[in-house]
């Protein structure tokens, strides 16, 4: 919320937010492996979250920047189906790491993973953040002639306005967007609602595989493949088929569409969802089941949420352009919030409730907001125009 609409300024741009704050997150990860205690373990979790978070809500504006709109969506959704795997890959992987050494080499991992994506980004990532690229071109001009005559249109537009009032604008309006855009509003909360499940599911699989199966955490871990494979042979190529075949024939000849054609996939994910968590409580309550069954309805539930999650980031991108990372860091901070929220109470929920009756409330939630996506796709341009953020001209 604070360095993903930095990134919108003309003079910061995308990368030196990319490249700064990924070096941070891996020296701060060493604090981590290092911690003393519990509290600065804690403190120190919380300001590798804080300080990493804009690859996450800034990779989608820099597809915006980089893509044409035919390509972008595509690319939306494989930068959105990455913060859908990461979280699965994570468990797989650490539950070896830690069986075989300690919870440290969970960090080590990361460490390195994130140390060599630095690197790259380093060398590598060019700017692609339009105003950004005109404000140094033409601060070299500037220099180079020594006319300082001249400026982009960013500049002009600068000009106009106090530095505070500048700063102040990209600070408060990712949460003006976030709370008080009825649109982006349900949108996030819908998102976040999956989001906080999806880390629910960490405390869970546990609980019905190990516990109630017989697993080890690193064959615990690989139960998590179900969601993998849903999502890469199914959600993906079924979302590529219907944007190809479909889709594109709604596109215009300048390569926009309107952004409610963005959300017939998230209708059909939102029913997915609550088959899923259904189907999945009341085959993985019972250890006489086998286990392919709820791994099963995991894979069901990441097409599911992999078909809610990547039409509306593609719809928020195109509704809201000119203020997509913003928009995303919004939703990017109401996820990652119900993400750490929603497991410090579901080993209590799962145990109390058992598997079954919990997954069940699970799935009665994810039924409230099944008629959302329906509602904006036939009355979502009327909110657009409400709105004096996002875009009217289509």
């Amino acid at each position: 919320m604070i360095w993903s609409p930095l990134s919108e300024l003309p003079m910061v741009g995308r990368s030196p937010v990319y490249v700064l704050t990924l070096f941070a997150f891996v020296g701060l990860n060493f604090a981590v492996v290092y911690s003393e205690n519990f509290g600065m373990f804690l403190a120190f979790r919380f300001l590798t979250g804080f300080i990493g978070s804009p690859a996450l809500a800034t990779g989608g504006a820099s597809m915006a920047d980089i893509w044409s709109p035919r390509a972008r969506d595509y690319m939306i959704v494989i930068w959105g189906t990455f913060a859908i795997a990461a979280p699965v890959l994570g468990p797989m992987v650490g539950g070896f790491a830690s069986s075989a050494q300690d919870w440290t080499w969970t960090i080590w991992q990361l460490i390195w993973v994130s140390g060599f994506a630095a690197v790259l980004l380093f060398f590598l990532l060019p700017e692609t953040y339009g105003p950004n690229i005109l404000y140094r071109r033409a601060r070299r001009i500037r220099h180079l002639s020594q006319n300082s005559d001249f400026c982009s249109e960013a500049e002009l537009e600068l000009r106009q306005i106090p530095p505070t009032d500048i700063l102040f604008e990209a600070l408060v309006r990712p949460f003006q967007l976030c709370f008080l855009e009825p649109i982006v509003l349900v949108m996030n909360v819908y998102i976040s609602l999956v989001y906080g499940i999806l880390y629910i599911w960490f405390e869970a699989f546990p609980i019905v595989f190990e516990e109630i199966h017989g697993f080890n955490p690193g064959q615990s871990g690989m139960s998590f493949l179900g969601i993998i494979t849903g999502t890469v042979l199914f959600a993906i190529p079924g979302y590529f088929t219907w944007k190809y075949f479909y889709q594109s024939k709604r596109i215009g000849d300048d390569g926009s569409i309107t952004p409610e054609y963005e959300l017939p996939p998230a209708c059909v994910g939102s029913i997915c969802l609550p088959v899923s968590l259904f189907w999945f409580g009341w085959t993985g309550n019972f250890g006489s089941v086998h286990w392919i069954a709820p791994i099963a309805a995991a894979g069901l539930f990441s097409v599911g949420g992999c078909l809610i999650f990547n039409p509306i980031f593609c719809y928020l991108a195109h509704a809201y352009p000119r203020y997509a990372a913003s928009v995303l860091a919004g939703n990017d901070f109401m996820r990652s919030s119900f993400g750490a929220g929603f497991p410090l109470f579901a080993a209590a929920m799962f145990h109390n409730l058992g598997v079954g009756w919990a997954c069940t409330l699970l799935g009665c939630l994810t039924c409230l907001f099944v008629p959302f996506p329906f509602v904006l796709y036939w009355r979502g341009r009327q909110l657009r125009l409400s709105s004096k953020f996002a875009r009217h001209d289509i």
